[in-house]
């Protein structure tokens, strides 16, 4: 996953976090948004994402 992924995924996960904190997005919204919030912060730390995988798709642009 290239830099720019992770960066991206972490700024949406921090919009998501905001909506719940100030209560933009109630009810089971509320709890499928931060279950993707919470994977979008998961994948960007470790720097993988399984549906990338499963789809051949590389963001990273380092030649090898």
């Amino acid at each position: 996953m290239g830099r720019a992924d992770r960066i991206i995924r972490i700024l949406l996960a921090i919009a998501v976090a905001l909506l719940l904190y100030f209560e933009v997005v109630h009810g089971v919204i509320a709890y499928v948004l931060f279950g993707v919030a919470a994977l979008f912060v998961l994948t960007s730390l470790v720097g993988f994402c399984p549906v990338y995988g499963l789809f051949g798709i590389n963001s990273n642009k380092i030649k090898k």
